[in-house]
């Protein structure tokens, strides 16, 4: 996936976030689904930060949408043989998480909640 691809994924995911504050750690660990380079890692959240998508203070980050995920219109779930994009454990359903930007997953069910903020 081409890195501009990447860091609009990566801005569509902080949007979404279900958090009213989380450190930058655990902004990370959402970030890592899309991308483990840490120069376009950097770039997802310093544009975020630029175009107001997030506020980013003494190593928190505070999503300033309230736009969530919707699990009834924005998650796709197929069945398959597919690989947790957070947790790399092997799954039989992946769900998909449908964003502006592109598609992103496939995630296990406990991994979905988690990337999203529910859990």
């Amino acid at each position: 996936m081409p890195d501009s691809d990447q860091v609009a994924l990566g801005l569509d995911l902080l949007a979404s976030l279900e958090h009213e504050e989380l450190s930058v750690a655990e902004a990370l660990d959402r970030i890592e689904t899309i991308t483990t380079d840490p120069n376009v890692q950097r770039e997802i959240l310093d544009t975020a930060e630029v175009r107001g998508i997030i506020d980013r203070e003494a190593g928190f980050v505070r999503p300033t949408s309230h736009n969530y995920v919707s699990f009834e219109s924005d998650v796709v779930s197929r069945e398959g043989e597919f690989t947790c994009q957070r947790c790399g454990t092997g799954i039989s359903t992946g769900y998909f998480i449908s964003f502006d930007a592109g598609e992103h997953g496939p995630f296990g069910s406990s991994c979905i909640r988690k990337v999203t903020g529910r859990e």
